[in-house]
C-alpha cells in the first residue's frame, strides 16, 4: 500500500498532493465568490497563518485552502511530487 504524498502548503501546513484540484491566484473575481461560497458553508481553511493570501488550492472534498505561498512555488512541489511518484512506479 502506498503512502499518502504530502506537499508543505508554507508555514508547516501540510496537504494530500492527490486531493488538490486546482492551485490558483486570490484575485480575480470568481476565485474571491469560490472562498465565500466556501467560508459561508464553512469548508474554508486559511493557512496563511496571518499573512496575505498569495494562493487558493481548491480540494476534491470541496475545501478551499488559503495558503501565503505563490500558486507556483506550490506548483512546482506538486509537479516534483508528481515526478518523483512516476519514477517509483517505472
Amino acid at each position: 500500500m502506498k503512502s499518502a504524498q504530502l506537499i508543505s502548503i508554507g508555514f508547516g501546513n501540510i496537504v494530500q498532493a492527490s486531493r488538490v484540484i486546482a492551485v490558483v491566484g486570490p484575485d480575480s473575481a470568481p476565485i474571491k465568490r469560490i472562498i465565500s461560497d466556501a467560508r459561508e458553508r464553512n469548508l474554508l481553511i486559511d493557512a496563511t497563518c496571518g499573512r496575505k493570501t498569495r494562493s487558493v488550492l481548491v480540494m476534491d472534498s470541496e475545501h478551499v485552502i488559503l495558503s501565503g505561498l505563490q500558486s507556483e512555488t506550490i506548483a512546482h512541489r506538486l509537479n516534483a511530487e508528481w515526478n518523483e511518484e512516476e519514477s517509483e512506479d517505472l
